[in-house]
């Protein structure tokens, strides 16, 4: 097997771009009535994570640039933050409202 080569697929910032619609498009079509009715016309944080998981798991799969998939890594961390911030935000307004 060590001469065996994989391609790396190097893409541009339009192709990500594009294929980073695809995958909201995607997720956007398949989340629930009920986040939607919470969530307004806002992507939920969840949905996002969804996408960019996807998106991560296709890169991986595809042999990206290892550059490109820790950048993607990051996005899913800054996700999951921002994600506990509401929650702890959530937990703090609820603690007050007792």
């Amino acid at each position: 097997m060590s001469g065996v080569k994989r391609k790396r697929n190097v893409l541009n910032v339009k192709h990500k771009l594009e294929i980073l619609q695809k995958l909201d498009n995607a997720v956007s079509a398949s989340t629930d009535a009920e986040e939607e009715l919470h969530e307004g016309n806002a992507i939920s944080h969840s949905a996002a994570l969804q996408s960019v998981e996807t998106l991560l798991d296709y890169m991986g799969r595809r042999g990206f640039d290892y550059g490109d998939i820790t950048a993607v890594r990051q996005i899913c961390v800054d996700i999951r933050q921002e994600m506990n911030k509401q929650q702890k935000q959530r937990r703090i307004t609820d603690f007050l409202k007792q």
